[in-house]
């Protein structure tokens, strides 16, 4: 019996030796687990209002703390007292509707903010005016110095087209360059073609047009492709030029409640590749490693670059910074209505025999389209008319297949006339519409003159039909070509009724206010992968909010009527 007592004991000292570690262990973490833990302090405290937060898990709240540029905790105030400490600045909204900080998901905002020093030309409306402002430009320039300008649309003026003859007595030592307000069409004098060898004898170049009398001369306006005729020719803007524009546009765009854009670069047709690249090594890195980026930006490059975005991706990742973020490709098939250049299936009704272009070759868009999704990039591709746009949702279809399943959100950006059924294809094939409200207030009167009343009733902006179909809905403005106004833009896809119009044009097509203001948030965010820094008031997400002018969410979301009282970016105001 002893001896079994003895062997016993010894058994048990084994054990514990062996468990003495383990043992230790749980004693201090019982010991630790007793101290009351770290208490956060917010560094902000937003309180008294009425926020909504495009987060379906909690839709609106009263309050919310933030630290270090980040979202703690969203909810009512009585919940969120503990995170208040010392250095904890309170701020009452007073009853005021917030809203998270609104993204533009279509952009070319160095083109912004160059053309907000140029001869600006939007809203025009009379040929007179026009040519004065040219004129203008003229006689404060130096002989010779370009004059550079953009924004017109002849339809302001009753759609007659503008030719050098307007403006060659007022320019005839300036060279003169003035896009369309659509970005596919431009005027040039009679000296910037002669600098650029236009001539009689001048073909059109793949994918463009010169328009020309009935004599074969040139008239000086040039469509899509044919613009690159001239753009080598026009003297790049210098670096510190593009970097006023950035920091023009950034803080044009914080008046309106932008906080985050998706930009697609100074790159349209006729333009050359590099000016995106080079963009982003001149202005934006610049911007970003001095500190001085304002909004957050998502950059797209052309498709024909893809190697070069892929290797960068994968050298950096897709968050080069918490303002700067690598987004894909972009890419044209077809130019717009107002040029008479997208691309349908039946012909302009104002110019028989025209269907519009194809500004690439569809077998290399294909071929890119293929290449750059494999390598794992986003494609974001420009389609206005119906034909071009089932081409592209046809091709979708065939790259996804090739190259397997993947959470590619592929874009079309505009997708602005679809023919009968192609509005379901977005959702069943998960293809992201990136399309502008505000477009449609342009072509509302013009698309039946083009199309036909039945063609522009039944396919134009279908931004319900979309959304019917499970679409991903993202807004933007394509800025400069309309206005940077996202409150603006909700408004008009819940009303959708054109200036000197009393009612709405296809007003079935009308959405409702939770999904317009849906689609410059959260739907926005999720179109560019940025859902998970950005695009909703949530915990975790960076603190980017606008306090709106109304204390009434019931009016707010009725009418849209109130304007940007201030805006917050990373928990800081920026504007006022």
């Amino acid at each position: 019996m002893n001896r079994f007592v003895v062997v016993s004991a010894a058994v048990f000292l084994l054990i514990s030796v062996a468990y003495l570690p383990l043992l230790n262990e749980l004693y201090w973490s019982t010991l630790t687990s007793l101290k009351p833990p770290v208490r956060v302090v917010a560094d902000l405290l937003v309180t008294n209002g009425t926020i909504f937060t495009s987060d379906k898990s909690l839709p609106f709240a009263d309050s919310m703390a933030i630290r270090n540029g980040r979202i703690l905790k969203v909810g009512s105030f009585t919940t969120l007292k503990d995170f208040v400490g010392d250095g904890t600045v309170e701020v009452n909204l007073e009853g005021k509707v917030v809203v998270p900080g609104l993204i533009d998901s279509h952009v070319h905002l160095i083109s912004g903010g160059l053309q907000m020093a140029q001869v600006g030309l939007r809203g025009v409306s009379q040929k007179e005016e026009f040519c004065k402002m040219v004129k203008d430009a003229v006689q404060n320039a130096k002989e010779g110095s370009w004059i550079l300008g953009g924004g017109w649309n002849n339809d302001f003026w009753g759609g007659e087209l503008p030719s050098a003859s307007w403006i060659d007595e007022i320019s005839p030592h300036n060279p003169v360059w003035l896009i369309r307000m659509d970005g596919h069409m431009a005027l040039a004098n009679s000296l910037t073609l002669k600098i650029a060898g236009v001539t009689s004898l001048t073909e059109d170049p793949v994918g463009g047009t010169i328009m020309r009398l009935p004599s074969g001369e040139p008239t000086g306006l040039l469509i899509d492709a044919a613009m690159e005729l001239v753009t080598s020719f026009v003297k790049e803007v210098s670096v510190d030029e593009r970097r006023e524009a950035l920091v023009r546009a950034s803080k044009y765009a914080l008046t309106r409640g932008v906080t985050t854009v998706v930009d697609l670069g100074r790159y349209y047709p006729g333009t050359t590749d590099e000016l995106s690249w080079n963009d982003f090594e001149d202005v934006y890195l610049w911007a970003d490693s001095t500190k001085k980026m304002m909004i957050r930006t998502c950059l797209f490059f052309p498709i024909t670059t893809w190697s070069r975005l892929s290797d960068l991706k994968l050298q950096k990742g897709h968050v080069l910074s918490e303002w700067l973020y690598l987004g894909g490709v972009k890419a044209f098939i077809d130019g717009s209505l107002g040029s008479n250049s997208a691309l349908f299936y039946e012909e302009y009704i104002d110019t028989p025999n025209n269907h519009g272009l194809e500004v690439m070759d569809p077998e290399i868009l294909s071929n890119l389209t293929m290449a750059a999704d494999k390598s794992g990039l986003q494609v974001a591709i420009h389609a206005i008319g119906d034909k071009a746009n089932d081409m592209i949702l046809d091709m979708y279809k065939s790259v996804a297949a090739a190259n397997g399943e993947r959470d590619r959100r592929f874009r079309i950006e505009h997708a602005q006339h679809l023919a009968p059924g192609s509005s379901d294809r977005f959702g069943r094939h998960h293809i992201v519409a990136s399309v502008q409200p505000d477009h449609l207030l342009d072509d509302a009167d013009t698309a039946p003159k083009k199309l036909g009343f039945d063609r522009a009733e039944k396919e134009s902006y279908l931004f319900q039909s979309l959304l019917n179909g499970n679409a991903l809905v993202a807004f933007g403005s394509d800025w400069p070509v309309a206005d940077i106004n996202p409150l603006h833009s909700i408004r008009t896809a819940v009303k959708r009724i054109p200036p000197k119009w009393d009612h709405a044009w296809i007003p079935s097509e009308c959405i409702s206010f939770t999904n317009a203001l849906t689609a410059h948030t959260i739907s926005a965010a999720q179109a560019a992968f940025l859902d998970d820094h950005l695009g909703s008031i949530s915990p975790g997400k960076l603190a980017d909010f606008v306090v709106l002018s109304t204390n009434s969410w019931d009016e707010f979301s009725k009418d849209g009527s109130a304007s940007v009282l201030a805006t917050y970016v990373g928990g800081k105001q920026v504007h006022p």
